[in-house]
C-alpha cells in the first residue's frame, strides 16, 4: 500500500477519506479516483462502483464489520466518538487494526465501525498476483524461539526438534495452546527476516514479533509456494505471515503498518528433524526431481 493523504477542499470528510482510502489500497494517485456526485454515498453509489467495474473490481460489503478480519487491506466506515461525523479508514490483519487513517482522528474503537468494504476482483482467476521471484542464494538461521502458550514469553533455543505437520517441539502450536488454531496449513512454522527487525528503532524483539525463526540473507516472500530446506529439514512456504492487531498488542508500539508484506513467512514442516542456529536456508530446485513426500 502507498498511503494517500486528504487533499480536497470543499468535500466532506466522509467522501474525501473514502477516496483517499481507495487510492491507498489501489496505489493510485488521488486524481484517478472518481468523485461521487453530491449527496451520493461514496462506497455504495454508482459512480465508484461503475469505475471499479472497468478495472475488473468491485466493493463487497462486509456483513459484520466490527468483528471482520482479513489478511489484507479493507475499508471501514466509522463514526466519531460523539456520533457527529463519519470517516473511512484502511484496516488490515487477522484480527484487524487501523493501518491508515487519512482523517488522522486518533484511536478507533471497534464499536464505532458501522460499515466495511472489501475491494474484490470480479473474476479472481484473472486477478491472481504473479509469483514472487525465487531467492537465488541461501540464507542463515540466526535465532530460534518457542513460546509454550499464548501470552507467555518467547524462549530462545540453539537447537530444536521439529515435527512434521505440527511444528517446533515445545511451541504453543504443537501443544494447541496458541492464539490461533493448530494443525492447519501454514501453522507449523513462522519465520521473519533479521533485516526487517533491524529496520525498527529499537529493533523488533522476539517478544514482539513472536516468530519461531530469525533469518538473514534470504527473501522470505520469495519462498511462498515453494519448497525449501533448513539444514536437513524439508519445508514448504505456504503464505505470508502478515501482521495483525494481536502482534501490535505484544509490541506495545505501532508496528502493524510497517510490517504489512514484511511480517515473514508461514510454512509447513514436511519431515521430522532438527533445526540449529546457523543452519542454511535454501530453496529446493524443482529440477532436482521428486522431493520427499510429507510424512503427515
Amino acid at each position: 500500500m502507498r498511503e494517500v493523504a486528504l487533499s480536497e477542499r470543499g468535500a466532506s470528510l466522509e467522501t474525501a477519506s473514502f477516496r483517499a482510502c481507495l487510492a491507498t489500497i489501489l496505489e493510485l494517485p488521488l486524481e484517478r479516483i472518481p468523485r461521487p456526485v453530491k449527496g451520493e454515498d461514496p462506497a455504495t453509489g454508482w459512480t465508484v462502483s461503475r469505475w471499479l467495474g472497468g478495472l475488473g473490481l468491485g466493493l463487497a460489503q462486509v456483513a459484520r464489520p466490527a468483528s471482520f478480519a482479513w489478511a489484507g487491506p479493507w475499508i471501514a466506515r466509522c463514526r466519531s466518538s460523539d456520533g457527529a461525523d463519519r470517516r473511512y479508514v484502511v484496516m488490515y490483519g487477522v484480527p484487524s487494526g487501523v493501518v491508515w487513517d487519512p482523517g488522522d482522528a486518533g484511536e478507533l474503537e471497534p464499536e464505532w465501525i458501522e460499515d466495511g468494504f472489501l475491494v474484490a476482483a470480479a473474476d479472481i482467476a484473472l486477478a491472481l498476483p504473479p509469483r514472487p521471484i525465487a531467492p537465488q542464494g541461501p540464507g542463515t538461521i540466526e535465532g530460534i524461539w518457542v513460546v509454550p502458550a499464548a501470552g507467555q514469553p518467547a524462549e530462545v533455543r540453539d537447537t530444536v526438534q521439529v515435527l512434521a505437520g505440527k511444528g517446533l517441539q515445545g511451541d504453543r502450536y504443537v501443544a494447541g495452546t496458541g492464539t490461533f488454531p493448530s494443525g492447519l496449513p501454514g501453522s507449523a512454522l513462522t519465520l521473519i527476516e533479521a533485516e526487517v527487525c533491524e529496520s525498527f528503532d529499537p529493533p523488533l524483539e522476539p517478544s514482539e514479533h513472536r516468530r519461531n525463526l530469525l533469518t538473514r540473507g534470504i527473501d522470505l516472500n520469495g519462498l511462498v509456494g515453494s519448497d525449501f530446506t533448513i539444514g536437513s529439514v524439508h519445508c514448504r512456504g505456504m503464505r505470508l505471515c502478515e501482521p495483525c492487531v494481536v502482534l501490535e498488542r505484544y509490541a506495545s508500539r505501532p508496528v502493524l503498518r510497517a510490517l504489512v508484506h514484511r511480517g515473514g513467512l508461514r510454512a509447513d514442516i514436511l519431515v521430522d528433524g532438527e533445526i540449529r542456529r546457523g543452519d542454511d536456508v535454501r530453496m529446493v530446485d524443482p529440477r532436482r526431481g521428486v522431493e520427499p513426500e510429507a510424512s503427515w
